[in-house]
């Protein structure tokens, strides 16, 4: 097999717009091994990437922290050859975007703004490119902690599984924020909130298959809350706080959360702790802390599962590795690197298609 007809995968990174801030590579999925396939200069702090569902469109955050500069940018792929080319950009409105996310149909672009706490709604245009925007919405408050939470901090727009809300996880608030998506009029509007424990500092979460469990992180507290969700009223209500560290842990944050496709493992990386957090999943949802393997670096932020599941690949800031952990169930669940890829300043990692 060409290496060419491997599954293709982005990494998006922290990198100055003419340093190569979006490296691709093709995946063995037998061995793990990672093949350079080209990189992307241009954008300024790529730090987090959406691929279009039509793998053709490739969307990426400038997360410069000045409000002025902070944009989001429309970008062409071409998968075969891992070329990029940019279709055009557009202001996020807000202070360091940090996450998207692209609706079930392909029409919409979520961007949410770290240090602003706000989230700005895009078209995506017949050519991919993104459309002057066409809502915006503004949090406000504070949390428990006056240092990382004294005013609103979105941090992720997650779609629910029927593509009728997005839940905005809030950190600075400790609020799941649900908004239902008009996609006639492109707008979004409020319909209901979850509080979340005070200083949890919630960041990113996952649905399970059923459609019905919400898996989220949160970055203060090193803790995962697993909620209930109500589709046909579509509410949140928490079931069960558990941590990701053992006791006695370093100072830690909870950064990325990802359930397996078998839905019986759930991952969670620990940024300080250095490890990603293995927990079993009950047939009722309920979650078991098993290990905290290594992360395979230093401050491990976004990790992607491998298509079929035999592999974890975590972006290490710190040490601008991509590491792959093969999944080895037993005392550890993960194993030790069976291959890396140097990354300066990683922060995302994404497989076309999957």
């Amino acid at each position: 097999m060409s290496t060419h007809d491997l599954p293709l995968l982005l990494a998006g990174s922290y990198a100055a717009a003419d340093a190569p801030g979006i490296h691709a590579f093709r995946f063995d999925q037998a061995t793990g091994a990672l093949t350079p396939a080209g990189t992307f200069s241009g954008v300024v702090n790529p730090s987090y990437l959406a691929v279009h569902p039509n793998r053709r469109w490739l969307y990426a955050v400038s997360e410069t922290g000045d409000g002025s500069a902070d944009a989001v940018w429309a970008l062409r792929l071409d998968p075969a050859s891992a070329s990029i080319e940019p279709i055009n950009q557009q202001p996020s409105n807000g202070e360091a975007p940090c996450h998207l996310q692209i609706d079930a149909t392909g029409e919409w672009l979520f961007a949410s703004n770290y240090g602003s706490g706000s989230v700005a709604l895009y078209r995506i245009q017949a050519d991919g490119g993104l459309s002057p925007m066409a809502d915006f919405v503004q949090h406000q408050g504070a949390g428990a902690s006056p240092d990382r939470q004294a005013g609103p901090h979105a941090h992720s727009a997650t779609l629910t599984p029927d593509n009728r809300f997005v839940i905005v996880a809030d950190l600075g608030l400790d609020q799941l924020v649900i908004y239902a998506l008009d996609r006639a009029e492109g707008k979004l509007r409020p319909h209901a909130v979850a509080q979340i424990h005070p200083g949890a500092g919630p960041r990113h979460l996952t649905f399970d298959a059923s459609g019905t469990r919400v898996y989220l992180g949160n970055e203060l507290d090193n803790t995962v809350v697993l909620l209930e969700y109500d589709p046909a009223a579509a509410t949140l209500h928490a079931l069960q706080t558990i941590g990701t560290v053992p006791a006695g842990a370093p100072l830690s944050y909870v950064a990325d959360v990802h359930i397996a496709p078998a839905g019986d493992r759930l991952y969670v990386s620990n940024r300080g702790h250095e490890s990603i957090a293995v927990f079993a999943v009950a047939p009722d949802g309920r979650l078991e802390l098993l290990a905290t393997p290594g992360c395979g670096g230093k401050w491990p932020r976004n990790f992607a599962i491998a298509p079929g599941g035999a592999f974890v690949l975590v972006a290490n800031q710190h040490s601008g590795t991509l590491a792959v952990l093969p999944v080895a169930p037993g005392a550890g669940e993960l194993g030790a690197p069976v291959a890396s890829a140097a990354v300066p300043q990683v922060s995302f990692v994404q497989f076309v298609g999957a």
